[in-house]
């Protein structure tokens, strides 16, 4: 929507037919100016200023060179008598005045309108409306802008990036909210309200995310929302249990990262991983299921049955059961300089967020299965080429026939076989990786480096509590009874564990932090809705 800012007193005719504010009829200078400022703190447009030189206590070409350094797109125009020629001509040179208008202007509809309507119309031409949105201005190599990048593209928040250093826009930005560099990164919300170097809770707060339970009491508790905690809450919301998900990070886990899955049922064409996991989220909350993001579970006690969770914030939340769908999460890289650059050129995981970044450059990807192919394939796209590490000689034994097939036919991809990387170098960000190749080092310039070299689950906190493997996977149903602990760690007197019960009595695990699990979203979505029938018999019981 244009506005139009009346800096002289008009007529009421002329104000009627532009739609204007009259603002300086009494203190000029406070009056019109203050009105620009307001303006311009809530990022409203300003198409025209029209100002009259003889203002009581200051004029016209004082006002519109003031306004242009907040406004400089906006047309000036100038009141003039037959005397203020030499005000028009310094109105040029100071204001870049667009045109002036000598008074009187009777009849308007000759003297006035025509004018003021061409103008308009030429500022409409060249007029780009400021994004309506969320915007996050911060630095592009900087770990904690990243973050943020992740967080805002995982929930499908549209957002703009404004880099510091590049984008002058930014910097006016960051000054006109009051803030500096030592502020950033910083969310700035669609109100217009800046958030200061915040965590993802506070934004998720802002923007209408859930990150507080509001029962007391719930039927069953899904940790983790990836294909295997969405199908869970799809499936006890539906059959009318009080399901809560609680979520770390973003909904869809792994597979929420992946570019492009397409040998899930029911899609062929395939769909990105984002995607499937808000149509999952989108179809839990519809059915019932509370979910809150982002949110971590730190401890799980059992007190009288219940199952009582203890949040990051320090809040509880008690329930009856829980679905342990807390997934897994890339193993890091052993090499010099992996931790140093983490997040500023070294990424796990797809980190969709940065392929833009890495046009016309060169990038490297660690790993030989699907998650890799799939990520290989999306910045194949943007990026100049596209190097696949790995160690063994190709990429049969671990990926999908149909990704090894697509690569093999995308001319800027090139497998790198029995290699390593044995360094990554850079003074902010990364720009080299040093590869082992059969045991000669290459130095190499590079934009990216994604890393998918294998997984360990997110388990950490609750293998106190309940049986895992060497390896952290949680154990369930006859895995569970086969272990040497099942005799003391087992407390149920009148049966075994279910299929996908832990050591602890209505408390499961499904998807790929379960023992025994295979790594696939259709096999996670189906485990998560069979754990559902399992919590219906326990609750039976």
């Amino acid at each position: 929507m244009m506005t139009l800012k009346c800096l002289a007193p008009l007529t009421g005719t002329c104000a009627r037919s532009f739609g204007a504010t009259t603002g300086c009829c009494g203190p000029a200078r406070a009056a019109a100016l203050a009105t620009i400022q307001e303006l311009k703190e809530r990022e409203e447009p300003l198409a025209l200023i029209l100002a009259d030189q003889r203002m009581p206590d200051l004029e016209g070409v004082e006002v519109l060179t003031q306004a242009r350094q907040l406004y400089p797109d906006a047309k000036r125009v100038l009141l003039t008598a037959y005397a203020d020629t030499e005000a028009a001509i310094r109105a040029i040179n100071l204001a870049h005045l667009d045109h002036y208008l000598m008074k009187p202007w009777d009849p308007p509809q000759q003297l006035l309108y025509p004018t003021l309507h061409d103008l308009l119309r030429a500022w409409e031409m060249t007029y780009k409306p400021p994004f309506r949105g969320v915007r996050l201005i911060g630095f592009q190599w900087s770990p904690r802008s990243h973050d943020l990048k992740d967080f805002l593209a995982g929930y499908l928040i549209g957002y703009q990036w404004l880099d510091f250093e590049t984008d002058s826009e930014a910097q006016a930005l960051l000054a006109q909210k009051g803030l500096t560099a030592s502020d950033l990164p910083v969310v700035v919300l669609e109100d217009g309200t800046a958030l200061p170097n915040p965590t993802a809770t506070e934004v998720a707060t802002r923007i209408g995310l859930v990150v507080q339970a509001s029962q007391e009491l719930y039927d069953v508790v899904v940790i983790g929302a990836g294909p295997a905690g969405l199908a869970a809450a799809v499936y006890g919301a539906s059959e009318g249990l009080k399901t809560l998900v609680i979520e770390r990070q973003a909904p869809g886990g792994q597979a929420g990262t992946s570019s492009r899955i397409e040998n899930y049922l029911g899609f062929p064409t395939g769909l990105s991983g984002s995607e499937l996991a808000h149509r999952a989220w989108t179809q839990a909350v519809r059915l019932g299921a509370e979910l809150l993001a982002p949110q971590e579970v730190v401890d799980m006690c059992v007190q009288d049955g219940y199952k009582v969770l203890t949040l990051s914030d320090g809040a509880k939340v008690q329930t009856r059961a829980v679905v342990l769908t807390t997934g897994v999460s890339y193993r890091t890289l052993a090499a010099p300089g992996m931790d140093r650059l983490s997040g500023a050129g070294v990424y796990y995981g797809a980190a969709r967020t940065e392929a833009r970044t890495c046009q016309e450059q060169d990038v490297y990807i660690v790993g030989g299965g699907n998650s890799a192919g799939q990520a290989a394939m999306y910045l194949a796209t943007y990026a100049h080429r596209v190097y696949i590490v790995i160690r063994g000689a190709n990429l049969a034994a671990s990926m999908s026939a149909y990704l090894i097939e697509q690569i093999g036919q995308t001319p800027n991809i090139e497998l790198l076989p029995f290699t390593e990387v044995a360094e990554v170098c850079g003074d902010d960000h990364l720009e080299e990786v040093i590869l082992s190749r059969q045991g000669q080092l290459e130095r190499r310039p590079a934009r990216a480096l994604f890393v998918f070299i294998g997984a360990k689950p997110s388990t950490e906190w609750v293998c106190n509590t309940i049986v895992c493997d060497a390896k952290g996977f949680v154990l369930t149903g006859r895995d569970l009874v086969t272990d040497p602990r099942y005799a003391t760690s087992w407390k149920h007197p009148r049966r075994e564990p279910y299929l996908l019960e832990t050591c602890v009595p209505g408390v499961f695990a499904a998807g790929d932090s379960r023992a025994g699990a295979m790594a696939r979203v259709a096999s996670a979505v189906g485990e998560g809705s069979m754990a559902i029938k399992f919590v219906h018999q326990y609750l039976d019981e």
